[in-house]
């Protein structure tokens, strides 16, 4: 089932060139209102989701990366003992290992953090910043979930 990293790879592509665009054509902080509940703005993050540990100095850097690259080896340990039928914990364990990898390219260029752009909200309650590596991520995991919790019983 290994053949579904060719799905990593569209992430990762997607999510670095999307980063290089924003970052060419945006400053930090800079914003471009796409919708009522969509924004675009250049924002870096040195920790995890929703900004944990961001604030502890550096070394959480190499924490996430080492983290990353752990379950990146689980997660295409075990994507490659799948049988064939199980199709949709491949594609989410393809989509969480490319969005694990953009990230972990963000955290070893020189500035070591996350960039992220994509910003919802609803009047004045904003939704963290985020980036199409944690949208696939997110995608992966949700999978996971449903194909674990729903789509299991049907097979049963």
């Amino acid at each position: 089932m290994t053949r579904w990293l060719w799905l990593s790879l569209i992430v990762i592509l997607l999510d670095q060139t999307s980063k290089m665009i924003v970052e060419a054509m945006f400053t930090l902080g800079e914003t471009l209102y796409v919708l009522p509940f969509l924004d675009l703005t250049l924002r870096t993050n040195p920790g995890a989701a929703f900004s944990f540990l961001s604030e502890q100095g550096g070394w959480q850097r190499w924490f996430f990366i080492v983290l990353a690259l752990v379950v990146t080896v689980v997660m295409v340990t075990w994507l490659s003992r799948l049988k064939y039928d199980e199709k949709w914990t491949a594609v989410s364990l393809s989509l969480i290992v490319g969005g694990a990898i953009g990230n972990v390219i963000d955290r070893m260029r020189p500035r070591g953090e996350v960039i992220d752009f994509i910003v919802l909200h609803y009047q004045e309650y904003q939704w963290p910043a985020f980036n199409i590596a944690d949208s696939a991520i997110f995608m992966g995991v949700a999978i996971m979930l449903f194909d674990a919790f729903v789509l299991a019983r049907k097979r049963q």
